[in-house]
């Protein structure tokens, strides 16, 4: 790698920037705004966006993210940050002259004003886009590089751009989840052979995926990679989908009926990890942190246990480092 200069661009789902309905409702017009996310006659969803959804779902909202916030601010951004500052320590430590920044798809600092930024005012050359979507998908990956490209339409002078554009079977990523899981039960204790882990993945309505959408088939390979790193019976592994939204089929199983299910049966004890997200976030520490928890000993469940992301953790930081390296070479 040579010193001319270079820089990778963390890219995150965004926040609002506080826990106030006025700053949720902001966030999320512009995250349900979005055509890769809510696919449905524009005109239609604008009113329906802004008559109905918006201002209920804005003060109940502000309330979860109100639940989850700390000190520092929102726990993404936060955690964000914080891989952001391990990664430059490592690159910095190897020599290297490349510089690790983050955006937001949504709210703030935007991926449009970071890389005018990087190329206009600090001369950077070459950036690699990676959004923490471990498993790719339109309505991620696909919305992020579709700001990019509408950026660099604007840009007289144009970085050379390349993308990261899933990690879902790498090993850097597989081994650091792994990893994140026997760590935990090092602490804890393992599951037993009555017990559950869950891995639970964002969910998705299964028209996009037969549009052509490879997120499900992502998904399953790496919880097949993740469970083979795993010294438990497949059966005591349960695949599921959080988050769904409206009223479309989304991908199943859920995660809230199946903890419901899994406690009824029996099943006195679940952990839970999600390894689509990188960070944690809401739909981690409040929706199965907190509400996972409430599903599942409501049902008459005993012990529940919420297995955090890789975050800034130190071996995944390494592994992360490692996995952007390769994919700045030549550069």
């Amino acid at each position: 790698m040579n010193k001319s200069k270079t820089a990778v661009l963390i890219v995150n789902l965004g926040s609002p920037e506080s826990p106030t309905p006025a700053s949720v409702k902001t966030f999320l017009r512009e995250f349900l705004s979005d055509k890769r996310v809510i696919e449905v006659n524009p005109l239609v969803w604008k009113f329906i966006l802004n008559c109905f959804i918006l201002p209920k779902r804005s003060v109940a909202s502000a309330q979860r993210y109100k639940s989850i916030w700390t000190k520092e601010g929102s726990p993404q951004i936060v955690l964000t940050d914080k891989i952001v500052n391990g990664l430059n320590e490592l690159f910095k430590q190897q020599g290297s002259a490349v510089t690790v920044h983050s955006a937001m798809r949504y709210g703030k600092p935007s991926i449009s004003d970071v890389i005018k930024r990087l190329h206009e005012e600090e001369g950077v050359q070459n950036i690699l886009i990676a959004p923490l979507n471990p498993q790719y998908s339109a309505t991620t990956t696909g919305s992020i590089m579709d700001v990019v490209c509408d950026t660099l339409k604007t840009m007289r002078s144009q970085p050379s751009i390349r993308v990261l554009r899933d990690f879902f079977d790498r090993e850097e990523f597989i081994d650091s989840v792994a990893d994140s899981i026997k760590n935990y039960w090092a602490k804890k204790g393992k599951i037993g052979p009555n017990d559950k882990l869950v891995l639970s993945f964002h969910g998705m309505p299964v028209s996009y995926i037969e549009k052509g959408d490879p997120y499900k088939s992502q998904v399953e390979v790496s919880t097949r990679l993740i469970s083979e790193k795993l010294d438990i019976p497949e059966s005591s592994i349960v695949q599921t989908f959080q988050s769904r939204f409206g009223k479309d089929l989304w991908l199943t199983p859920y995660t809230d009926v199946t903890l419901d299910k899994l406690a009824k049966d029996g099943v006195k004890r679940v952990d839970i990890a999600c390894p689509c997200f990188v960070t944690d976030c809401l739909e981690t520490l409040e929706e199965i942190q907190t509400e996972g928890k409430e599903i599942f000993k409501k049902a008459g469940g005993k012990e529940f246990n919420y297995i955090p992301c890789v975050n800034h953790d130190e071996g995944w930081l390494k592994n992360f480092h490692r996995l952007l390296s390769s994919n700045l070479q030549g550069w």
